[in-house]
């Protein structure tokens, strides 16, 4: 008796059959494999760090921030985006960060306008002081007083002595309302007696503006704001605001030492994070801070901007703070602006 033959599968069929199944496996080892990789891939590029800056683009935080986010980011393995915030003499941002998680992922890039509120508005949804933890002083900010060249003047004492002669005659522009150059021009009259109209502007670069044109007749800027313009025919450089003279403008002579004896504005530049934040997270951000402002390249940016980086462990920075509260509720009293 013959067996049945088995049928054999032909071998083109046998050849696709093995392809597939060997296809399948190399596409599950595939998957499994970026699987394994998602995860890292994943918590890499989770982390962005928000730095928000309480004004707009062309004021002192904005370009500071610019200068380094940057490199800070690189320092924290998070992607630092800079944020801008502006309104109501930066306390729109600061609000905004003050309800932010303390969880070290948002910060205020700011300066002495953000004590300065605390002092010259009647309300605010935070306290500048107590809702905040100071993480890194990034620098600290001259200010020089500038007028149009169409005002015949030279010198501070002769800026003093013509506003006083002609009361209400002429403006100032600053950054806004509660800005650091209203304030520190608003101290200016006060001490010095004197009668000007104020004109708020967006930001340091549109007060500046504002001069140039001819439009205003004085400003009190950051060096920032002025320091390109040294040669430029539209603007007199005054003085310094400094208790010494500025490492930028050496050959400008401070306020103080040229026509109004007593009279001293600066400010400094840092970051600020959520009241809460974890210690640990303060001391990440403030070291990776003060290593990227060691850089020397970070140095030139800054020096360009007139501006002397800082370097403070927290506890310094906020101690610092402490005592700027202090000074400028000191100034805010002095110049007697308040805002509703």
């Amino acid at each position: 008796m013959k067996k049945k033959a088995v049928p054999t599968m032909p071998s083109t069929l046998l050849t696709r059959r093995s392809f597939s199944v060997s296809s399948a496996f190399a596409a599950l080892a595939t998957a499994a494999a970026l699987c394994a990789i998602a995860p890292a891939h994943a918590q890499q590029q989770q982390r962005v760090l928000h730095i928000v800056v309480p004004f707009g683009t062309g004021a002192v935080q904005d370009t500071v921030a610019r200068a380094f986010n940057n490199e800070l980011g690189a320092a924290l393995n998070a992607s630092a985006i800079v944020e801008n915030r502006a309104g109501a003499g930066g306390t729109v941002g600061a609000a905004l960060v003050a309800r932010a998680p303390a969880d070290g992922n948002t910060l205020l890039l700011a300066a002495a306008s953000h004590n300065i509120a605390g002092f010259l508005y009647n309300k605010l949804s935070y306290d500048p002081l107590k809702d905040f933890v100071g993480v890194a002083n990034v620098g600290n900010a001259g200010y020089v007083l500038a007028v149009a060249s169409g005002l015949n003047v030279s010198n501070t004492a002769d800026f003093i002595k013509e506003v006083k002669a002609h009361p209400g005659k002429y403006n100032y522009a600053s950054a806004g309302n509660g800005s650091a150059t209203h304030l520190a021009m608003a101290s200016f009259l006060a001490k010095a007696g004197l009668q000007m109209t104020h004109i708020p502007t967006k930001s340091t670069g549109e007060a500046v503006n504002e001069v140039l044109a001819g439009r205003v007749q004085a400003v009190i800027s950051s060096s920032i704001g002025v320091i390109g313009f040294q040669d430029d025919a539209r603007v007199k450089l005054l003085a310094s605001t400094g208790q010494s003279r500025s490492p930028f403008l050496p050959k400008l002579p401070t306020v103080a030492e040229s026509g109004l004896p007593g009279y001293a504005f600066d400010s400094w530049i840092g970051l600020l994070a959520p009241a809460g934040t974890p210690k640990a997270e303060v001391e990440r951000i403030n070291i990776a801070a003060n290593k990227v402002l060691a850089d020397p390249a970070i140095q030139e940016r800054f020096k360009r901007l007139g501006v002397e980086p800082r370097s403070q462990n927290p506890e310094e920075f906020q101690k610092l703070l402490r005592t700027d509260w202090d000074a400028m509720g000191t100034v805010v009293k002095a110049s007697g602006a308040k805002i509703d």
